[in-house]
């Protein structure tokens, strides 16, 4: 057992968000999105399940462990509503609460398009699949650095 590390965190999670180097992405991916395919098409990424789970306990609880990167613009992306879907997003205002809640630094999200996302996903060190049931709640965070403690 240890101290101070949410329970939510796996080991198996917290490996990877140890391996994570600066500048690596995870993608947090609601239950809509491909997970397992995105994660196949790359030999070296990492597909980690959480199913029963939602987005933002996920979310909240990377957070304690894991540094946003300060050094972009937009170190959280998230993917944009597809022009013409009538669909509302309070997630992505529970997202923000949560980052600025961890006392990271976060000005605003990025708003990525649906499949430049799902090619940034392919790319990324993992990604998490949860049975999160809001429409548009997946997520990527950039990892930044930790700097002297």
């Amino acid at each position: 057992m240890l101290k101070n590390i949410p329970a939510l965190l796996s080991p198996r999670l917290l490996e990877t968000l140890c391996e994570m180097g600066h500048g690596d992405e995870i993608v947090i991916a609601d239950g809509n999105f491909p997970a397992a395919s995105i994660a196949r098409k790359t030999v070296s990424q990492k597909l980690i399940r959480y199913d029963g789970h939602g987005c933002p306990e996920i979310l909240e609880a990377i957070l304690k462990v894991f540094p946003l990167d300060p050094y972009v613009e937009a170190s959280v992306g998230l993917m944009q509503v597809i022009p013409g879907d009538d669909v509302e997003t309070p997630i992505w205002e529970e997202y923000r609460k949560i980052i600025k809640n961890s006392g990271e630094t976060f000005s605003d999200f990025e708003m990525i398009e649906r499949f430049t996302f799902y090619q940034r996903a392919e790319n990324a060190y993992a990604v998490i699949a949860t049975s999160e049931s809001a429409l548009y709640a997946n997520i990527i965070l950039k990892k930044g650095v930790v700097t002297g403690q």
